[in-house]
């Protein structure tokens, strides 16, 4: 008797809204498995952050009993992750600075962590899923009214990633943590473009935050061929052309040698967009699935079944100017190694311009949100600009001491 498919499912969690949708689709996760055919063993891991909303961790342990009957749960802990850098440090001759590059919290590290707890636990097949993302798509049916299908991501990973390192899948909703401005005497469109240049990157651009303004609600709806017709097919031009998004990326980890590890300079975002900078040998296969992304959690009644009949504009408050900053910050810290990587050459020239353009955008954005906050922005550039090759020299190494372990410890 074959032994049974080991699947992980990996949540790095900043908000507790991640109990409610493993409470709520863990049904559907087996449910999936089922349909594959073949014995299929979920376990979840789930590696909370406690800074990022001041939470606590019993916030993080909502969920319900009948979950634990069905499927393994594994938190990992600050002490959990402790406890391995000891390990690795006295077993395998590893030293801190290393470790610390591969183990630990922030976007990569995370993403690393659950990846490692993985390993040891002889997971064959690692999802990551965010803790804003929920297994339906939005399309618009023949009247042009909304309609919601749900998503069978799990068993399109399983189906497509025993021959592929990697496989991704598709993103609809909030596209990202830009909100609707409104252009008045206070911001111009021409101050807005000018700010979102300065913190543009691989996957934010004024070209794609006009087009999301111009969606319903500034909602992204789901394309119905993939929905409905959708087949399977391999990602070219990955870190060039094609970029990945870490929630709904499946990594096989029997494939471990093609297989790189997560980075992002100290602080910043990104660690999805480094990884796809180090795939161009792997082979990576996009899968006709989406996840709703509910980036301010305004539609988390969709995990109740209970789906909008239409979107409205995110309102501008305290909590929004909150979210945007944090990223624009994290975007801002990772622009400098990004055009490091991808475009040495024109690398002064890109820096100059961004540093133009954040000053004459970041005046109006702050009396948009009447705050001094974003000033900050043109600090954080200065500072990763000025360490943009001791960023490199990490990124490099982050992958060194990955191939290490992977050799000596012998996953």
């Amino acid at each position: 008797m074959s032994k049974p498919i080991q699947f992980g499912i990996g949540f790095l969690a900043g908000r507790p809204n991640v109990c409610k949708i493993i409470n709520r689709y863990y049904k559907d996760i087996i449910e999936q498995g089922e349909k594959y055919g073949k014995d299929v063993k979920f376990t979840i891991f789930i590696l909370y952050d406690l800074n990022y909303q001041g939470t606590n961790r019993i916030d993080f342990y909502n969920i319900k009993s009948d979950v634990y009957k069905k499927i393994e749960i594994k938190y990992i802990t600050p002490e959990d992750i402790e406890e391995e850098k000891k390990i690795l440090a006295s077993r395998y001759d590893f030293n801190k600075k290393d470790i610390d590059l591969i183990l630990g919290h922030g976007y990569a590290r995370a993403r690393n962590s659950i990846m490692y707890f993985a390993l040891k636990r002889k997971i064959d097949y690692l999802l990551f899923w965010d803790d804003d993302e929920y297994l339906v798509a939005n399309v618009k049916d023949e009247n042009n009214q909304i309609e919601w299908v749900k998503q069978d991501d799990i068993l399109q990973h399983l189906k497509n990633i025993k021959n592929a390192d990697v496989t991704v899948g598709y993103r609809c909703g909030n596209m990202s943590p830009v909100p609707k401005i409104e252009y008045n005497n206070i911001i111009t469109e021409e101050d807005f473009k000018n700010y979102i240049d300065g913190v543009s990157n691989e996957a934010v651009t004024w070209e794609k935050v006009k087009s999301q303004e111009k969606q319903e609600g500034g909602i992204s709806f789901a394309d119905k061929e993939i929905v409905f017709k959708g087949k399977a097919h391999e990602l070219r031009d990955v870190g060039t052309k094609n970029w990945l998004l870490a929630s709904g990326i499946c990594l096989n980890l029997k494939r471990l040698e093609n297989i790189p590890a997560f980075y992002n300079p100290p602080f910043a975002r990104g660690e999805d967009t480094f990884l796809s900078t180090l795939l161009k040998n792997s082979k990576v296969v996009q899968v006709p699935t989406y996840h709703f992304h509910d980036g301010f959690l305004k539609y988390s009644k969709i995990l109740e079944d209970k789906y909008p009949k239409e979107f409205n504009r995110v309102k501008l408050d305290g909590s929004i100017e909150e979210r945007f900053l944090k990223t624009s910050i994290g975007w801002v810290e990772y622009k400098p190694l990004l055009i490091y990587i991808t475009d040495r050459k024109n690398y002064s020239k890109i820096i100059k311009q961004t540093k133009e353009d954040l000053e004459k955008g970041i005046k109006a954005v702050n009396k948009l949100f009447n705050t001094e906050s974003f000033n900050i922005l043109l600090d954080e550039l200065n500072s990763y600009d000025k360490n943009v090759k001791k960023h490199y020299n990490e990124y490099i190494r982050t992958n060194e001491v990955w191939n290490k372990l992977k050799t000596q410890m012998k996953f």
